[in-house]
């Protein structure tokens, strides 16, 4: 008798991944506006840049519009901000991306800075969560680089990345720290006009991205994230004067970080905070949520602005800003002090400074001291490294410890005086000399690292720093003029 063979086992069916952002956002929203909400996720993100107004403007976007095939639409809340609705060649293989021109950025998160109401210059801002540093150039940008900001982030893994971007920015009113945001409120209590919080948070912006890939948030990871975020809210509320504004954003639907978070600190404030209205400045309704998981919200919360994808093509943020009215309860503690004599730096001596002027003046025809007085700024030194740093810092701050401070200048070298990348590109359009016009056909080259085999000896000195342009004036970093060629100094990371 032959035995008949069992049939293997079928494996059990895989399980089904559950999208719990998106199934949260269904309770969240009427039957039409989830529909909606579902057919605008089947389409990709638009890519949007932000110009960088220290060096180009939109006459610099219509020229690359046309060389890099880019249909472009204005973001209508960010006068600087601008969709690209389809692109031959991508923004970010571009010589002005890597030069600082702009900067790539989702249009919703374009809208924070752009919620502040500087109705005249303001004195001194904070950005509280600043890396990787987009908000913080946002800000630089809109008060045209002349109002201090600290830009400050609690992770010393992510500082390099904020001062890459700011460097990159070609930022002088910016300093740089690494603290735990929740301390500045009673470190410096009422001392700045606007206080920037995009908070840590779980991201669930229902845009899944290669860097930000969409995962699963347990409630207990919700909880603390929300609990940490009032924490800094508060700080900030602390730190700024009474009349001042706080913004504060995520890049999460999430109610527990959003509209939860804006409840804690109106019922541990009172009447001495409120929520700004920002319906006049969107396109179209986004009011936050009334209330949810069963809690109903302080009236106020609704002020706020809910980006859900659907309304203007955008990630899923959240924003608010908050004006505080009156004194709040608080204690003060002793700020961190570090002068920076101690940690090597060094106001630059009389004839040094002037040195430097000269030199300025004779290799690219700059004024560097009215420049200096324009701008409000001082030379300093650390070591060999030359700086241009804010009037503003040392008048209140100097004993703050920092990780970066002002524009480099240059350094000391061997051979002469030598000008920094983040100058160069910061400062090329003002020079009347010591520039260079690359043909268009070594531009390539030129960015990938590549040298320039051309002979400039009758031009410049042996060992001269030049700074390169494009046919259109722009900026192509510096080189060294050398035998036969000029050797390619764009930074490595950028090569």
């Amino acid at each position: 008798m032959t035995r008949k063979k069992r049939r293997a086992t079928p494996p059990p069916p895989a399980p089904v991944v559950v999208d719990t952002a998106l199934a949260r956002a269904r309770s969240l929203l009427s039957a039409e506006d989830y529909t909606a909400l579902v057919a605008e996720l089947e389409h990709p993100l638009r890519t949007a840049i932000r110009l960088n107004p220290l060096k180009a403007g939109e006459a610099d976007l219509a020229s690359w519009a046309v060389r890099y095939g880019w249909e472009t639409t204005p973001v209508p809340y960010c006068p600087t901000g601008w969709w690209l609705n389809s692109a031959k060649i991508s923004p970010a293989q571009t010589p002005e991306h890597r030069l600082g021109c702009f900067y790539i950025q989702d249009a919703a998160s374009m809208l924070p800075v752009e919620l502040f109401d500087f109705g005249q210059e303001p004195g001194l801002l904070l950005d509280l969560a600043a890396s990787p540093g987009g908000k913080t150039t946002h800000l630089i940008s809109r008060t045209h680089d002349r109002t201090l900001t600290i830009a400050n982030d609690a992770s010393a893994s992510r500082i390099q990345a904020l001062r890459i971007v700011l460097g990159g920015w070609g930022t002088t009113h910016q300093a740089v720290t690494n603290f735990p945001g929740e301390k500045f409120g009673n470190w410096f209590p009422g001392q700045f006009d606007g206080v920037l919080l995009d908070a840590p948070c779980s991201m669930e912006s229902l845009r899944s991205t290669e860097s930000h890939p969409m995962r699963p948030i347990s409630t207990r990871e919700r909880s603390a994230l929300a609990q940490r975020q009032a924490r800094l809210l508060t700080s900030a509320l602390l730190a700024v004067r009474n009349g001042g504004q706080v913004v504060y954003s995520t890049c999460t639907l999430a109610p527990e970080e959003d509209e939860a978070v804006l409840d804690i600190v109106l019922q541990r404030f009172g009447r001495c905070v409120c929520v700004d209205d920002l319906s006049a400045r969107l396109p179209g309704p986004a009011p936050a949520l009334p209330g949810a998981n069963g809690v109903t919200f302080d009236p106020q919360v609704t002020r706020a602005a809910r980006l859900w994808p659907h309304r203007f093509g955008t990630s899923g943020f959240f924003a608010a800003r908050l004006t505080r009215l009156n004194d709040l309860p608080g204690e003060m503690e002793p700020e961190p002090a570090r002068p920076l004599e101690r940690t090597g730096w060094a106001r630059l001596a009389q004839s040094a400074a002037q040195a430097l002027k000269v030199f300025f003046g004779d290799r690219f025809g700059f004024d560097l001291e009215n420049w200096l007085t324009t701008n409000r700024l001082e030379l300093w030194g650390f070591r060999e490294r030359r700086y241009a740093i804010p009037v503003a810092f040392l008048a209140r701050f100097a004993s703050l410890p920092v990780q970066m401070l002002g524009l480099l200048l240059g350094e000391d070298a061997a051979g002469g005086f030598e000008i920094s990348h983040e100058a160069a590109a910061r400062l090329g359009r003002l020079f009347q000399a010591g520039r260079v016009t690359l043909p268009e056909a070594f531009i390539p080259g030129w960015l990938k690292g590549d040298d320039l085999p051309h002979d400039l000896g009758a031009l410049f000195p042996a060992g001269a720093v030049i700074l390169l342009t494009g046919p259109d004036g722009q900026g192509l970093g510096r080189g060294r003029v050398g035998l036969q060629r000029v050797k390619n100094l764009l930074p490595r990371r950028m090569g």
